[in-house]
């Protein structure tokens, strides 16, 4: 939170990226230059086991942040220009170039977590060696961020720090609005105006719907196994094979779970006629199943007609869905508008 071509959850872009220089220095100061700091470019994407796996740890690439439901990887460039004022004029006196690998992982069942950052050894030019870099992290919806961190590092050596996460108490059937971490870089030396520069983690969120808290990757979408209700999944197949492809897998769209009773009740009566056919009640298949399920956006008539599907099946088998269902959303902290797959 692909199958390789499973889920791509699309390319997105991070949130905007914040540089910035220390204020020109005053006349009776000691300044004679600043830092100019540069970030890499850097997108968002699905690891390969946000279905299959997804507790396992996102993999990294560089300029990259890849997630999973429970994790997520970072890794980050760094540029830094050493400017000398000259007369008036800028003047490069050096760089340092180097990046930060952030490993965070969530919890399925407690809102506080931690995570490690990795500063590789920068590669200077000139003026670009005793760099000292501090970092900061904070967040907010009640999760509070704490850096552990040697203040003021040398970037002419590697080093590493880690970051605490720390939730208030969420009452049962609460759910947290969604939140980020912004890492603040700050680099410093002597004789030049500070530098600094921001980015952002991937976005996760914290709840306590299900009476236990617990944080994910909102955006990473997990999915539901249908096996254990054969004709409920025979259906899905059907409509597959028709050229129905939301919540498929294997390179369809996937559906968006909805919490909303009133709205639930709407999409089955659109789709559900209230009497099953003779032939699905004398086999005693007198329960509606409808997909996409009609707990998401998709459920219901939003769809167009040849994108969804019904199944009649015996209420035996339909209550067990249900009770997949919960058990799934609990397990991965599935609530409004998250994303998934459904497995067949």
């Amino acid at each position: 939170m692909k199958l390789r071509r499973a889920i791509t959850a699309g390319v997105l872009a991070v949130s905007a990226l914040t540089v910035g220089v220390g204020a020109p220095a005053a006349a009776d100061q000691q300044d004679t230059g600043l830092l100019r700091v540069t970030i890499g470019r850097t997108v968002q994407q699905a690891s390969a086991s946000a279905v299959t796996t997804p507790s396992a740890n996102a993999s990294c690439s560089i300029n990259r942040i890849t997630v999973n439901r429970y994790s997520e990887c970072e890794w980050i460039t760094i540029h830094v220009d050493v400017v000398k004022i000259v007369r008036g004029q800028p003047v490069l006196a050096g760089t340092a170039d180097f990046d930060v690998k952030h490993q965070m992982t969530l919890k399925a069942k407690s809102a506080n977590w931690s995570e490690k950052f990795y500063i590789s050894k920068a590669k200077t030019t000139r003026a670009g060696k005793g760099l000292h870099v501090n970092v900061a992290a904070s967040s907010k919806s009640g999760t509070k961020a704490k850096v552990h961190f040697d203040q003021g590092h040398t970037l002419d050596s590697k080093s590493s720090g880690s970051v605490d996460y720390k939730t208030d108490p969420i009452k049962k059937g609460k759910v947290n609005a969604k939140a980020k971490t912004t890492y603040k870089y700050t680099f410093t030396k002597a004789g030049y105006s500070p530098g600094t520069v921001s980015y952002d983690s991937a976005v996760y969120r914290c709840d306590n719907y299900y009476g236990t808290s617990g944080c994910t990757i909102p955006e990473s979408p997990t999915g539901v196994s249908m096996i254990n209700q054969p004709v409920i999944a025979f259906g899905i197949r059907e409509l597959r094979a028709r050229g129905g492809h939301y919540g498929d897998p294997f390179g369809g769209k996937p559906l968006h779970w909805m919490i909303n009773e009133k709205q639930k009740k709407k999409n089955r009566a659109a789709v559900c006629p209230k009497k099953p056919p003779a032939d699905a009640e004398r086999a005693g298949r007198t329960s509606c199943d409808e997909y996409p399920f009609a707990s998401t956006y998709e459920g219901g008539t939003n769809l167009p007609a040849k994108q969804r599907t019904i199944t009649w099946v015996k209420k035996a088998e339909n209550d067990s869905q249900g009770a997949t269902i919960t058990n799934w959303r609990r397990a991965w902290h599935v609530m409004d508008h998250d994303p998934f797959f459904v497995i067949i």
